[in-house]
């Protein structure tokens, strides 16, 4: 509590101080040191608290910053009146900065700062002073808090916010209109004199711009600054301090300021009249040139749309804006022909798409130019008189006969002459030719409607003169009908009639179909044969709507007796000439219920019994099929199954290589294998048994007549095939069958030395000479042996 009151005591003391601007003070505290006694309850025991008055005595508590004299700079002196001058008293500094920046004489009290201060780091500092007795060590005046402020200079200059400003405005703005606010700030106390109050001035960027002293807020000074003139300006801004009074401090900023478009200009064509060429064969959509309006504004303000207001080829040309270069494009719109007009003006108008209405009165945003179009003469293929051709022409037009006639001609001023072909692959079949000259179109083979109803051909015309000048045209060939197909029945009819059929009865609607398409629809007509005219079992009534009904004339039919009927029946139709066929309908007999649902009409089930039913037959049927089905399948898995060989080893021969090391007996040994038998029919009479399996039975040899007396080869080999196929001992699978026969009559007999009876020195061949020229070479090897040997 006393240190409350206290500190209450130095911070009045403070106040005076700081009233008074840093005057010396020679006030005291009053040199009776009394108590005064203040009654009050404490938070613990309500005891009865004292205050003893201090004593303490100070002159000065205020400090300029940035002293940069030679000694220490005096802060001021501590002082109690307990002080007696003798030296028994220590003074105790401690707080912010005590012992560093701020010193302290322990007798005399005084305080001196030690280092140069700067009020913008630090402003003021809280420090704690005490006395004590040196002797005693007791405290003879209670520690007390005191502030020393730092006085401020104008040490500072202002500082803007940013080192550059970029600021943008419209062209043309009016004088006055505010464009960007700068700030600066001083660092300086703005409370002690002028060293914070900043005024702003501009330095660079009139007459064009101009600043406020007080807010910084840069304004225009000119009207109607252009963009197109001049776009981008830098002004330079100064703050200075001290109200800006010489010898303040100061400060500048550049500002970058940008005028945006407007829409003040209006396009402009930089030529009054353009002049273009086309040639006339150029298609519609062609580009022919591209004409450009200068705007000098930019962005949508420079957006130019262009049109076409008027002139003699605005139903010919069209002209489309460019937007990424803002150029108009002249274009064609309809085919052009160089003989029909070879020039056409039009007046092209250019206008700003984005008009801004605050420059309106300027005068019209829009420009005009006069074009010229001429059109190129060129050589073009000649032109039909028709986009296509339509020709219709009977199916009975003799070969040769004229159907129509296809026109073109040369459009050009030279008028070339022109000829005409078919093209043949739209014509495979070559039914129609044309005339060269003048494009008739002729048949060349008959034509047949049923067949083929229409015929699409391409007809060419080529100039003469220049044959790569050629056009196309269709031709559309309808083939009209004629009557040359008569009627017949729609389909075939399974005709019946009961047995207990009355008279009168429908046993059957008949119709008809015709290939022909007469113009008024088809009409048919039906009647017996003349021959059947008075049927006496059946009668035809005619519908009168292209059917016709057949009804029985007599009760009931029989079977047995006749079980079917043939009906001829005639059909004619309408048409001119009429044509007619004879349709002849069977009729069978059948029996059927009394409802008259049809149940047999074979004769065979009258043979059947009485008490058999059908599904007894389907019975003893599926019975049949079944045995004769396990008959087959057991006779060929008999036939298929494995024989047993008659070499019988544990080891599968297929495994083993068995070599037999015999020679022959050469050429005499005729008992190893006889030759002979591969030309003597007589050797292949002998049947012979099979030997890679066992036979199951011995058929009896059939003995056949010799084959080998004055019996062609193909007789042979067919009679021997015969016999193989109807041999019942010949293997139940395919084999091959050889048949080695050479035939009889030879007139060289046999040249194999095989079954030569003679030695080689005993050999005539002579003979070889007779044979002729083809026969030379080997009467020459053989016949010259003996002149060799001499």
């Amino acid at each position: 509590m006393m240190r409350t009151y206290c500190f209450l005591t130095v911070l009045l003391w403070s106040c005076m101080f700081h009233a008074i601007h840093m005057m010396p003070s020679e006030k005291r505290t009053s040199k009776h040191s009394h108590s005064e006694r203040i009654t009050g309850l404490s938070e613990n025991d309500g005891k009865t608290l004292h205050r003893t008055k201090r004593g303490w005595m100070w002159n000065q508590f205020f400090l300029l910053e940035e002293y940069t004299g030679p000694d220490t700079q005096y802060v001021g002196k501590l002082h109690t009146d307990q002080d007696k001058g003798d030296g028994n008293l220590k003074y105790i500094l401690t707080g912010d900065g005590a012992g560093s920046l701020f010193i302290i004489d322990e007798n005399t009290g005084d305080i001196h700062a030690a280092k140069k201060l700067d009020r913008e780091e630090k402003s003021l500092y809280v420090l704690r002073a005490k006395a004590i007795d040196r002797k005693t060590g007791r405290q003879v005046e209670p520690e007390s808090e005191f502030i020393i402020k730092i006085h401020d200079i104008n040490d500072n200059e202002p500082k803007f916010t940013k080192d550059m400003y970029t600021a943008s405005i419209p062209e043309m703005a009016g004088v006055g209109t505010s464009v960007i606010q700068v700030t600066a700030t001083d660092a300086d106390d703005a409370n002690y004199g002028n060293s914070a109050k900043v005024v702003y001035s501009i330095l660079q960027g009139q007459p064009y711009f101009s600043v406020d002293p007080e807010t910084g807020i840069i304004k225009t000074a000119l009207p109607d600054m252009s963009r197109e003139n001049r776009e981008q300006y830098q002004v330079v801004i100064q703050a200075k301090d001290m109200g800006g009074q010489m010898g303040g401090l100061s400060g500048t900023t550049t500002v970058n300021i940008t005028l945006t478009d407007v829409n003040d200009n209006p396009p402009r064509f930089p030529q009054s009249t353009y002049q273009f060429s086309s040639p006339e064969s150029a298609p519609p959509g062609t580009p022919l040139g591209r004409i450009k309006a200068n705007d000098p504004d930019v962005g949508e303000n420079a957006e130019i749309e262009y049109s076409i207001s008027n002139g003699d080829g605005s139903d010919m040309f069209d002209i489309v804006t460019d937007k990424n270069t803002q150029e108009g494009i002249i274009t064609v719109k309809k085919h052009l022909d160089f003989e029909n007009k070879m020039l056409y003006t039009l007046r092209v108008e250019a206008t700003n798409t984005h008009p801004d209405p605050r420059f309106l009165q300027l005068g019209p945003f829009k420009d005009t130019a006069l074009v010229k179009i001429s059109v190129e003469d060129i050589d073009e293929p000649p032109v039909f008189s028709r986009p296509w051709y339509l020709i219709e022409v009977d199916e009975d037009a003799k070969e040769g006969s004229i159907i129509g006639q296809v026109v073109a001609q040369d459009p050009d001023i030279t008028k070339n002459a022109i000829k005409y072909s078919v093209d043949r692959h739209t014509d495979l079949d070559r039914i129609f030719n044309i005339y060269s000259g003048n494009g008739s179109v002729f048949i060349s083979k008959p034509l047949d409607r049923e067949e083929t109803p229409w015929h699409n051909i391409t007809v060419i015309a080529t100039e003469i003169n220049n044959p790569k000048q050629s056009s196309q045209i269709p031709v559309f060939i309808r083939i009209l009908d004629i009557n040359d197909h008569a009627p017949e029945f729609a389909k075939y009819y399974e005709t019946f009639v009961c047995e207990n059929a009355k008279a009168g009865q429908l046993i059957q609607t008949v119709s008809a179909v015709d290939k022909d398409e007469p113009p008024r629809g088809h009409k048919f007509f039906f009647e017996l044969v003349p021959e059947f005219a008075l049927h006496p079992n059946f009668s035809v009534v005619d519908n009168k709507d292209n059917t016709a009904g057949i009804m029985t004339r007599r009760n009931g039919y029989s079977r047995s007796k006749m079980s079917t009927y043939l009906l001829p029946i005639i059909i004619f139709d309408n048409d001119y000439p009429i044509q007619s066929s004879t349709g002849t309908l069977t009729i069978r007999v059948c029996a059927c219920d009394s409802l008259g649902n049809m149940q047999s009409c074979s004769a065979e089930a009258l043979l059947l019994p009485a008490g058999l039913s059908t599904g007894a037959l389907v019975a003893i049927l599926l019975c049949i099929i079944i045995l004769l089905v396990l008959v087959v399948l057991f006779t060929a898995l008999k036939r298929q199954r494995k024989k047993e060989p008659l070499i019988i080893s544990k080891d599968d021969v297929r495994d083993n290589i068995v070599t037999y090391n015999d020679e022959g007996g050469g050429e005499e040994d005729t008992q190893a294998f006889d030759i002979g038998a591969l030309r003597n029919p007589e050797a292949r009479e002998e049947s012979k048994m099979r030997r890679d399996v066992i036979p199951e039975t011995i058929f009896q040899i059939r003995r056949t007549a010799p084959l080998w007396e004055n019996i062609d080869v193909q007789d042979f080999i067919h009679r021997r095939l015969k016999e193989n196929d109807l041999d019942p001992a010949a293997p139940p699978y395919d084999s091959l069958a050889t048949y080695a026969y050479e035939g009889n009559d030879s007139i060289a007999n046999s040249l194999s030395s095989l079954e030569s009876l003679t030695t080689e020195g005993n050999q005539d061949y002579d003979y070889l000479s007779d044979w002729g020229p083809r026969f030379k070479k080997l009467a020459d090897m053989y016949g010259g042996e003996d002149s060799d040997r001499d």
